[in-house]
């Protein structure tokens, strides 16, 4: 099941704290609860991404994403994803996660979000976001103007060009 009342706490908490650049980090801090735990007594690969969504959504919140999408009509879909675990996160285990707005091209926002346990990277993961309207994709640069910040990306990262890049070769749909 969702997590609707950890969703309810974070977004309360995202429109009450400062406001952030585009660029600027959204930290927020969870804990694996014993419903979050797969058959081997470790965070389940799957709520690991929900866990994300409780931080991404506060990301948007905080940047002027999310009201911006409602004054538009505008709805945000994640479009792909690249994740890395490397860390087991046991029960009860306490995770900082850091949620980031990387930029955008002319289709996709790109996200990185990742958790951290006693200093040290669990998981990470590389997101593309979609905001869609009535007309399908919209593109981030009236995205950017609508949430009232300029419309030029910063730079993106070697990794995530590259990373790009590598969507772009992978064949859709894929073959049966």
């Amino acid at each position: 099941m969702y997590p609707f009342v950890r969703l309810f706490k974070v977004t309360r908490a995202a429109r009450r704290a400062a406001p952030l650049p585009p660029g600027g980090t959204h930290v927020s801090h969870h804990i694996c609860w014993p419903w979050d735990l797969d058959p081997w007594r470790e965070l389940n690969n799957g709520r690991t991404l929900t866990l994300f969504d409780l931080g991404r959504l506060p990301l948007a919140i905080r940047t002027g994403l999310i009201g911006a999408a409602k004054r538009q009509g505008w709805a945000i879909a994640v479009a792909g994803g690249s994740i890395r675990y490397r860390r087991r996160v046991h029960a009860f285990e306490r995770l900082e996660m850091r949620s980031r707005l990387l930029g955008w091209d002319r289709r996709f926002l790109y996200v990185e979000q990742s958790t951290w346990k006693r200093g040290e990277c669990a998981s990470h993961v590389l997101l593309r976001l979609a905001v869609t309207g009535t007309a399908g994709i919209v593109n981030p640069s009236e995205v950017l103007a609508a949430m009232g910040h300029p419309a030029a990306s910063p730079s993106l990262p070697a990794w995530v060009e590259a990373w790009i890049a590598a969507e772009a070769q992978r064949p859709w749909p894929p073959e049966r």
